[in-house]
Order: structure tokens, then sequence, then C-alpha cells
């Protein structure tokens, strides 16, 4: 491993990394604090990202002028992002961030080899973070896995996948552990089990679960949120599950992101983490997405141009007010679509992977755009809006006017009759189980929770700009997830969806190593 400002800080392993959202809260924190030692990641496309991060870090260690190769790919005037002289930087990052498929023997032996040529163990402080795959946790995977009629939780691997995590601590015994996952964790169960608590006891007492029969001590599973934790001498049924859960928009996340978060402290280490601190304000929407450039949608499945596309936005917005004419249930929404009926601009672009920044526009003074902006930055990262047919474009844009208009969106069927144009074509529109169908991300409230469902359409995603018409870019919903403008998404517009969706903000993981620091410092 590369040794430039490294043999004085924590080394840090990242399993199950995804793009690197945890990962760059930690890297971020201070210099020299923490470096990643091992990222790994199966999934091709966010492997990508996850290197191109990694190289990224190696060179701001050298300081600005070593970044160079960084801006001009980023800025679109190379295609490679190094180049002769980074180009070892390049194949470093490659050995850092490992393109792995843990519970493949194979890969989980190039791991082992690689931790023990690190001299990873317990005799110095490091630290494990990770997320492993949460699918078959969420509650929206287990709905899903429902109603498929052979489905067995028994034999579903990603239920087990934390057990390849769980393997690394007992074998390597980090002085703290960081694991995060979905909030349906707490309810899933397998054979009549709760997996959350056979996880916990599992964590907690790692030799017994994995079947060794030495014993080396356990962890203590710490809440960030209160004093809440679980030893091995403990029952689950003493504790409250919930308090695990971190509300990302309690401290300072644009997002109401509701995860659970374990922080294992090895035992013989006799610290208590402290919690988090609550921000003193909500961050909203509108303060994630200022300053980011407006765009339009396009049209799909026929000819689209900016022109065209204004011109059926403008159509649908008369069409929808002039259908609330003799409601008087509706007066409020009728003048919110006369704002916008027939003022829809004509000369809004589409945007594009590296859409040109206006050097006027300056970034707000405010803690949340420090950490986003980078005035290396000539253009705007991965801000392409989707195309949408024309049938979309009028339910968004009815969507936006009327969250306007009543500060949240239409519920349902019973909100989204006005026109028969703005019914879907689903058989079971009027059931009630599509009520937040189409979601507004109101201006002045945290968004929802960005999952990795944006990858497959926008409807829960809707820009609150009615004028814009459409759902939101995989920049805007990284500035949501609190990416920094200078995190280049690799791979298609739907794999950068998925790994946004699927990340950890990386604003909350800077606040938790700060928290972790402090244990480890102490040791």
């Amino acid at each position: 491993m590369t040794q430039t400002n490294t043999e004085n800080s924590i080394p840090i392993v990242d399993l199950f990394a995804g793009p690197g959202g945890l990962g760059e809260g930690f890297s971020g924190l201070s210099k020299n604090a923490f470096h990643i030692a091992i990222s790994a990641e199966m999934e091709e496309s966010a492997h990508q990202t996850l290197r191109l991060r990694a190289y990224y870090r190696l060179l701001k260690k050298k300081g600005v002028e070593a970044l160079r190769p960084y801006y001009l790919f980023c800025n679109g005037v190379t295609a490679l992002p190094y180049d002769e002289k980074s180009s070892p930087d390049w194949e470093e990052a490659g050995r850092e961030a490992l393109r792995l498929t843990l519970g493949d023997e194979d890969d989980n032996l190039r791991l082992d080899h690689l931790l023990k040529e690190m001299k990873i163990g317990a005799d110095k402080p490091w630290v494990l973070i990770g997320g492993p795959p949460c699918q078959a946790y969420s509650l929206v995977g287990r709905s899903r896995n429902m109603g498929t009629s052979n489905y067995k939780p028994e034999q579903d691997h990603r239920h087990f996948l934390y057990k390849e995590y769980l393997k690394i601590i007992q074998r390597y015994r980090p002085a703290v552990f960081v694991m995060e996952n979905v909030k349906g964790i707490l309810s899933a169960s397998v054979g009549g089990k709760l997996i959350f608590e056979t996880i916990l006891r599992d964590l907690a007492n790692p030799d017994l679960a994995i079947g060794k029969k030495m014993n080396r001590g356990g962890y203590r599973i710490h809440s960030l949120t209160c004093k809440t934790y679980f030893d091995r001498t403990m029952n689950p049924d003493e504790i409250d599950p919930r308090d695990f859960i971190i509300r990302a928009e309690e401290y300072g996340i644009p997002q109401a992101r509701h995860r659970v978060i374990l922080v294992g402290v090895r035992e013989d280490i006799d610290i208590t983490p402290d919690v988090l601190k609550h921000a003193s304000e909500l961050q909203t929407v509108e303060d994630a997405l200022q300053t980011l450039p407006h765009l339009r949608s396009r049209l799909s499945k026929q000819a689209d141009s900016p022109e065209l596309w204004a011109k059926a936005v403008n159509q649908h917005l008369k069409d929808l007010r002039n259908a609330t004419v003799n409601k008087k249930e509706m007066a409020d929404v009728r003048i919110a679509l006369g704002e916008y009926a027939g003022k829809i601009p004509s000369n809004l672009d589409s945007g594009a992977l590296r859409y040109p920044k206006d050097p006027e526009i300056l970034p707000p003074d405010t803690q949340l755009h420090k950490w986003y902006a980078d005035k290396n930055l000539k253009v705007w990262l991965n801000h392409e809006a989707r195309s949408h047919m024309t049938s979309d474009l009028g339910r968004y844009a009815y969507a936006a006017v009327f969250a306007k208009a009543r500060k949240r969106s239409p519920a349902g069927h019973s909100e989204f009759n006005l026109l028969d144009t703005l019914r879907p074509k689903h058989e079971n529109w009027e059931s009630g189980k599509f009520k937040d169908r189409f979601r507004v991300q109101l201006q002045h409230s945290p968004s929802t929770t960005v999952t990795s469902h944006i990858s497959k359409d926008g409807h829960y995603f809707i820009h609150p700009d009615p004028a814009q018409c459409r759902s939101l870019t995989v920049r805007e919903a990284a500035r949501l997830q609190t990416f920094p403008d200078n995190y280049f998404f690799c791979g298609n517009r739907t794999q950068q969806f998925h790994q946004v969706g699927n990340a950890v903000p990386p604003l909350l993981a800077r606040h938790i190593a700060k928290i972790v620091k402090t244990v480890v410092d102490k040791i």
C-alpha cells in the first residue's frame, strides 16, 4: 500500500462498499485520521466509481496540482482520469478498491490473503465498516418476495451475507465496526425467528456464532442515538431495537432516511461511544438543490425539442386548469396552475453527464455547500434529466403544482382524478396500494428516502419546480445523499441511480467517523 500520510492514520476496511458513501465520510474526516486500506464491491459500475474515488483520494494527499488529471477527466478534457505521471496512483487505487463477491470462495481467499499481508489484526486498532446487501430485509423487497409462490427466506443467500462480514470480525478483531442496514431488518424473520436478534447475538459473540471453540471476548453493540447497547450477557428482549435507527434528517442530512446503524466496540476496550449530536435546523430539498441549473425532461417515444416539450407541458397545465373551473375545493390548485399554464420556458436544456457550469453562479455560504462545492469543477457531473412519456409529464406537472399549493403530494386516485389522463394504466390503481405512486420532493422539507427504486422510474422523485416538469437527476439525488459535487458516478444512468440510492450519506458517515475516531484515540 502507498505509505503517503498513512503511517499514523487508522486503517479502514470497507465491505459491501457500493460507490463508497460510508468510506467517503471516514476518509474525508480530517487529514491522517483514517485511510481506506481495502474497499470491496461486487457490482461492476459501483466498483468503477469506488476505484475512481480511491484514485482521487490518493492524488489529493499529494496536493492540488496532483489532482490535475482527475479534473481534466471530470471536466471532459481527457478521456481517461490518469496520465503517465499519475498512472501508478491509478494502479494503486485498483489495489485498494477491489471487485470482490464476498461469499465466493476464491474472493474470500483473496481478501484473507490481503488482510494478512497488510497485518490487519487485533494488535493494532483498525475499523471495519460496511452494509451487507439489504434487498431481502427491506419492506419493499419482502413484499416482492411474498408475491413469489416458491420463495423461502431461509434459502435466500442475501439474508446471510452479514455472515461474511461477521467472519472478518471473528478472524481479524477490529477495534470498532460500523454496520449499516435498512430499517426492515428489525422486523424480518426466517423460520419464525427475528433476524435482528440473531444478528445482535452473532455480532456480540463472533467466536460462538462462527462455531469456534476459542473465546477471545466479544463486542458491545452500541446505538448512536442513545445510550442503549447490547452485549453477549444480555437477551435481545432487554433492549428496544428501534434505538438503533438513525433518522438522518435529525443530523443535518436533507433527506428523511431512516437506517439501522450498529457500532460494535471490542469488549477489551472499555470506552462508550458518544451519541450523534442533533442539527440545529433541518436541511431541505431547496437547501440541497439550490445552484443546480434548471433542466427540462425530454419527450420519449416521439419527436423531442425544447419547444415541443414546453408546448406539451403548457397544454397539460391548461387542460388541468380548465378542469378545476367548477370545483370549489380545487380553488387553491387552480390559482397555482394559473401561475404556470402557458408560461413554461422553451429554452431549457436537458443536461448531460458533464453539463457546463455558469461561472457567475457561486455556491451559498453554508456548511452544506462548503461540503458539496469544488471550484475546480467547470461542469456539473451526472446532471442529466430523464425522458418521460407525455402522459407522465401531465402527471408530474399536476403533482408538482398540487404540492406548491398544498405543501404535500396528491394522495392516490382520490386526488389524482381531475382528468382521466392522470389515471395510470394500472388495474389496481383504485385499490389504495398506490397512494404515493407520484410523489413530489417538497421544497421546504427534507426529501423522502432516496432508494435504489429511483433507478427504475422517477415517479417517487418528482422535482418540486413545476416549470422543470421532471424527476430528479443523478446529481440531485446525490446532493440529497450529500455526495460532494466532485464525486463522479460511473456506468449508465440507471446504474448511477442505483449506486446513489443504495449508499450511506457521506456527511452522515462523517459524523459517525468523528465518534469512532474519539473511541480509537482513547485506546
